[in-house]
C-alpha cells in the first residue's frame, strides 16, 4: 500500500510540477476546442451568407411597376434587360462565371396576367430566377429574391409560381456539375491532405529526435565532426521523405475513392484535373511537408522524451485541424495576403486547385514561402543542436 501511494504521489508530483504538461493537458485541449467550434460556427454561418454589406448585381426582365419600390429595397443592384435572346446568352455566361449574381424574369404584362388568373384554372404564371449555386453570393441572391417573391405570392392568394415550369433560357441553376463537385472536393480534400501530412510527420519526427535524446544516442552524432547544420538539414529532409511516403497511400486512396464517395452522380474522376494541376499540387504538398516536419522537429528537439514531444504537439494538431476546416465552411479571409501565412497558404492553394480555380501566381508564392520558412526553421534547429542545455537536458 505504501509503495502504491509512493508511486501515485510521484506521478502526481511529476505532472503538477511540470507547467508545460499542465498547460498542454488540462488547459490547451479545452481552449482549442472552444476556439475551433467558435470558428466552425462562424464558418457555417458564412457558408450560407454573403459578406456583411454585400450588394448583389443582377438583371431584371419585365419588371412590374407596382413592385418596383419593394424590389428596389432588396440588397441588389438591378440592371434592365429586354429579354432578347442574343443578349441572354452573354448574360447567362456572366452568371455562370460569377460576374453577375443572377437574372429575375417576370412574364410579360405580369400585373394583368396575375389579375386575370384564377387559382386552379389553367397554368399559373411563372416567375424565373436564374442563379449559380456554385457561387455563394449568387446562391444568397436566389434565396433573398425567392423569399421576397414567396411572400408576395402569398399576399395575392398564390396567383403565380416561382421556378416551377421549364425555364425560358434553360436550367435555372447555371452551376456546372463539375463546378459543384469541385466546390465539394475543395472543402474536403485539403482537410484530409493536411491531416495525412501531420499524421505522417508526427509518426516519424518525435522518435527520430526526441527518441534519440531520450535514449542518449544523439550524443554520438553530436560529438562527430559533422556540422550541426548538415545534421539538422539531413534530419528534416529524410523525415520529410518518410512523412511524404507515409501520407501518399492515404492521399491516393482519397483521390481514387472520390467518384464512389459522391455516388457517381457526375462524370468525375482523377482525370478531371490536368497534369499542371497535379504538378502544382505536388509542389505545394512537398513544401508543406518540409514546413510541418521542421516545426515538429523543433518541438521534438525541445522535449525530453517522445511522450513529452507528442503531448506538446497537441496545439499544432488542433491548429492544423482548424485551418483545414476553414474552406469546408466557406471561410476565406485575408485575400491574397493569406498566401503569406505558412500552412494556411497551403490549404488555400489546394482549395483553389481542387475547385478548378487554380491561381498559378499564388501557388508559386505558397511554395517559395514554405521553402523559405522551412529554411529558417532548419537554421533554428541547427542552433538548438548547438545548445548543450537543450540537447542534454541540462
Amino acid at each position: 500500500m505504501n509503495n502504491f501511494m509512493t508511486i501515485v504521489k510521484k506521478e502526481l508530483s511529476r505532472f503538477f510540477g511540470d507547467k508545460r504538461l499542465i498547460f498542454t493537458t488540462l488547459i490547451m485541449p479545452g481552449l482549442m476546442i472552444y476556439l475551433m467550434y467558435t470558428l466552425m460556427g462562424q464558418g457555417m454561418m458564412k457558408q450560407f451568407n454573403t459578406s456583411e454589406g454585400y450588394i448583389a448585381k443582377a438583371y431584371i426582365v419585365n419588371a412590374p411597376v407596382e413592385l418596383a419600390e419593394e424590389i428596389g429595397k432588396l440588397p441588389v443592384t438591378w440592371e434592365d434587360w429586354d429579354g432578347a435572346e442574343d443578349a441572354g446568352t452573354e448574360i447567362l455566361e456572366k452568371v455562370e462565371a460569377g460576374e453577375v449574381d443572377g437574372i429575375l424574369v417576370f412574364p410579360e404584362n405580369f400585373s394583368k396576367v396575375i389579375e386575370e388568373y384564377r387559382v386552379g384554372n389553367g397554368e399559373a404564371p411563372n416567375v424565373e430566377i436564374y442563379y449559380n449555386s456554385e457561387k455563394t453570393n449568387s446562391e444568397s441572391f436566389y434565396g433573398t429574391v425567392k423569399a421576397f417573391l414567396n411572400a408576395y405570392e402569398e399576399s395575392i392568394s398564390n396567383r403565380f409560381d416561382v421556378n416551377k415550369a421549364d425555364g425560358k433560357y434553360g436550367e435555372y441553376d447555371l452551376a456546372s456539375e463539375l463546378g459543384i463537385m469541385g466546390k465539394v472536393i475543395s472543402g474536403l480534400l485539403p482537410m484530409l491532405i493536411m491531416i495525412f501530412i501531420f499524421s505522417g510527420c508526427q509518426g516519424v519526427a518525435p522518435e527520430s529526435i526526441a527518441g534519440e535524446k531520450e535514449r542518449g544516442t544523439i550524443a554520438t552524432l553530436l560529438v562527430t565532426p559533422m556540422k550541426r547544420s548538415a545534421l539538422a538539414l539531413g534530419k528534416i529532409v529524410s523525415l520529410s521523405i518518410i512523412a511524404l511516403l507515409a501520407g501518399l497511400s492515404s492521399f491516393l486512396g482519397a483521390i481514387l475513392s472520390l467518384p464512389k464517395m459522391m455516388g457517381n452522380q457526375v462524370d468525375f474522376s482523377a482525370s478531371s484535373y490536368t497534369a499542371w494541376d497535379y504538378g502544382m499540387l505536388l509542389m505545394v504538398i512537398v513544401s508543406t511537408v518540409l514546413v510541418m516536419v521542421a516545426i515538429i522537429s523543433l518541438i521534438s528537439a525541445g522535449a525530453k522524451s517522445v511522450k513529452e514531444a507528442t503531448i506538446s504537439m497537441t496545439p499544432l494538431m488542433m491548429a492544423v485541424m482548424v485551418i483545414s476546416l476553414l474552406p469546408m465552411f466557406g471561410v476565406d479571409f485575408g485575400g491574397n495576403i493569406a498566401f503569406c501565412i505558412p500552412m494556411y497558404n497551403s490549404v488555400r492553394a489546394m482549395t483553389g486547385i481542387f475547385g478548378f480555380q487554380r491561381n498559378n501566381v499564388m501557388c508559386v508564392v505558397t511554395v517559395l514561402l514554405n521553402l523559405a520558412t522551412a529554411g529558417v526553421l532548419t537554421g533554428v534547429l541547427t542552433r538548438m543542436f548547438n545548445s548543450e542545455k537543450i540537447m542534454f537536458n541540462k
